[in-house]
């Protein structure tokens, strides 16, 4: 059965942006980690919801960007450019389904997000 907790429209909202500013890493440099970081470090006093989904936001791109990173040498044989298509788009996948489900209260664990910020 799906919990959906009871939170302000503005906690749900907050936490839907922490998801979906990860977007921002298709546009700019670090853009996958920076908004994310800015939106868990500006409200995350202010809710646990809030603070709960920056964190699992920011746990996910940077475990994505440890995933590509390691993956990058495999390019030689060619064997890392399907890893690296993969990871792209479970990134966009689990962004969507994530911020989705913050805007209504509903929980969502990442998958492979390494929890790096407890």
């Amino acid at each position: 059965m799906k919990e959906i907790r009871e939170l302000s429209e503005s906690e749900r909202n907050w936490a839907m942006f922490c998801h979906l500013s990860a977007y921002a890493g298709f546009f700019f440099p670090f853009g996958g980690i920076i908004g994310p970081l800015i939106c868990w470090l500006s409200r995350r006093d202010e809710s646990q919801w809030i603070n709960q989904n920056g964190k699992r936001s920011l746990n996910f791109q940077l475990s994505v960007l440890l995933y590509t990173v390691l993956a990058l040498p495999l390019c030689i044989i060619i064997v890392g450019i399907p890893i690296i298509m993969a990871l792209w788009l479970l990134k966009i996948i689990c962004i969507a389904i994530a911020s989705v489900k913050a805007s209504k209260g509903e929980d969502f664990r990442y998958p492979l997000a390494i929890p790096f910020i407890q």
